[in-house]
């Protein structure tokens, strides 16, 4: 036996270091994967204030705050920012009202073609964005509709609101139908119930298809491009800026939509913590 080892000792075990990383294997590769997402909004970031010789900005020259003093300093960037995010509002508010009511009767309610409507709600989500846009543009070219703002909208309603279904759905499957039953044992009508019972339950779901509808409609650009005609929406313009020359503006409107983004989560989940805590003190 080698000096200094102890009789009875284990040979060759793992190391402290090695049980470490075996209890937090999962932990490191969530934060791995979490900096791989990251990386590409700190370098959006840190290019917002780069200050560029020509026209592209893609290599680092000098720092500068001209971008952020002037965000709006290129011709049509903020038009192009303000229509997505008019189109994404309107969207997202269309297709959550829809969502939600199809969510419920497909949950609630036994019909004919209940399962065949089920199977088609996953179809935009499963159907390549180039086939629903050539084929969006088909069908308002064959009714001689314009192509603009409306179009676009009729088309992002579409493609969000099978995610809105699918979000509020999954809430709506998971309700305990008791609390609903005690409501109504408590002479409730049915608009009350709905509203003090099922509506804050379901809230959850529908607050995560609301986003999620938002940042789809906000960040399509294939759908857009077959049916948006002489309008152009941010991330139409980001692409028509990449041929001629990136400006740094384009930068710090995304790094500002990440910090925003950012917050709401932030700001979601000390909410969502608050009240957890209120609950388990009452």
């Amino acid at each position: 036996m080698p000096r200094g080892v102890p009789r009875g000792a284990p040979r060759g075990g793992p190391t402290a270091v090695t049980r470490w990383v075996r209890r937090n294997l999962v932990v490191i590769a969530g934060l791995l994967t979490l900096g791989y997402m990251i990386v590409p909004n700190v370098v959006v970031m840190v290019f917002s204030f780069n200050k560029p010789n020509g026209r592209f900005n893609y290599a680092w020259q000098r720092f500068s705050l001209d971008a952020w003093k002037d965000p709006c300093g290129v011709a049509d960037l903020c038009g192009s920012l303000s229509l997505s995010l008019q189109i994404a509002a309107w969207a997202t508010l269309g297709a959550t009202a829809l969502g939600t009511m199809i969510a419920f009767a497909l949950v609630r309610y036994r019909f004919r073609a209940r399962g065949s409507i089920n199977s088609l709600i996953f179809l935009p989500m499963a159907m390549p964005e180039v086939v629903m846009a050539a084929s969006l543009l088909t069908l308002f070219l064959n009714l001689g509709v314009e192509l603009g703002f409306w179009t676009v909208l009729i088309a992002h309603i579409m493609f969000c609101l099978s995610f809105v279904v699918t979000a509020v759905k999954a809430r709506v499957m998971s309700m305990d139908p008791r609390l609903e039953e005690a409501a109504r044992d408590l002479y409730a009508g049915p608009v009350q119930t709905f509203v003090r019972v099922t509506l804050p339950i379901a809230a959850p779901g529908i607050a995560a298809g609301a986003l999620l509808a938002f940042a789809l409609s906000f960040d399509d650009f294939i759908i857009t491009n077959f049916n948006a005609g002489s309008t152009v929406t941010f991330p139409m313009f980001v692409w028509g800026s990449a041929q001629r020359g990136t400006p740094v503006q384009i930068n710090v409107i995304g790094t500002a939509m990440f910090i925003v983004a950012v917050l709401v989560v932030v700001v979601g989940q000390m909410i969502g913590s608050r009240r957890k805590k209120t609950a388990a003190t009452i």
